[in-house]
């Protein structure tokens, strides 16, 4: 590989992340269309790079290319929300089950310090929607990462930008914060007692709860968000130790 490469694919790199930062801040609004040449344009850069970077977006579901008109900001559908949960519910029930059996004091610390910064989120009268989700995304990330597993709290930043285009916290504004809180407590609480099935229960709960508030946010429908695919399986009943 020529250094030349490297210095394209680390440029690719920063473009995708610039590109899908602005995405998720609602910069580049769901439905707006923007052209290769004009984000090159934009960050003084060759259109290569930029091409890249919307190529891995497309890949990731953010965006969509429109024959000779340009890339498309996805809007996020009910079934997009449904997806993302069934992935979470899927990844982060057997995280939090592996979570309580490896978590060390000093994890534990840091994972309290992460419960604590979701509770001063939720009690902020912002209506800002990322101010409430990036706390709430960290104490899952830690969750994925005292687990074990790097990958998979990589995959969560993606599901959690894909979610956050939605305005989609955890339920939303449509559950008491409160409520949203105490569903985190839970999760800390069972994984300091160091039971795995316990965390595993308390994370499937939370996510399932949340879904369902979305859902019936963006449908008005009560009934909508309590019927789900086959990906909602009983995740407690699959070998969480493998």
């Amino acid at each position: 590989m020529k250094s030349t490469d490297l210095h394209q694919k680390s440029l690719a790199t920063r473009v995708f992340e610039i590109v899908r930062n602005a995405i998720v801040v609602g910069e580049f609004a769901p439905g707006s269309l923007h052209s290769v040449q004009e984000i090159a344009e934009k960050l003084n850069v060759s259109r290569t790079p930029v091409r890249e970077a919307m190529l891995k977006l497309e890949e990731l579901g953010m965006i969509s290319f429109e024959r000779n008109r340009g890339a498309r900001i996805l809007e996020t559908t009910v079934h997009d929300l449904e997806e993302i949960f069934s992935l979470r519910v899927l990844l982060e029930v057997p995280a939090a089950y592996r979570a309580a059996m490896r978590i060390t004091p000093p994890e534990l610390r840091k994972l309290r310090q992460s419960l604590d910064e979701v509770q001063e989120a939720y009690k902020s009268t912002s209506t800002n929607v990322r101010a409430h989700l990036e706390p709430d995304a960290r104490f899952h990330r830690s969750i994925a990462l005292i687990s074990g597993s790097r990958r998979l709290a990589g995959i969560l930043d993606n599901l959690f930008d894909q979610q956050m285009i939605a305005g989609g916290t955890s339920g939303g504004f449509t559950r008491e914060m409160d409520s949203i809180y105490r569903d985190h407590e839970r999760i800390y609480e069972e994984i300091a007692r160091q039971n795995p099935n316990g965390a595993a229960a308390a994370m499937r709960d939370h996510l399932v709860t949340s879904v369902r508030a979305l859902v019936e946010k963006e449908t008005g429908d009560a009934e909508a968000g309590t019927v789900f695919g086959p990906l909602y399986v009983d995740v407690l009943s699959l070998n969480t130790e493998g």
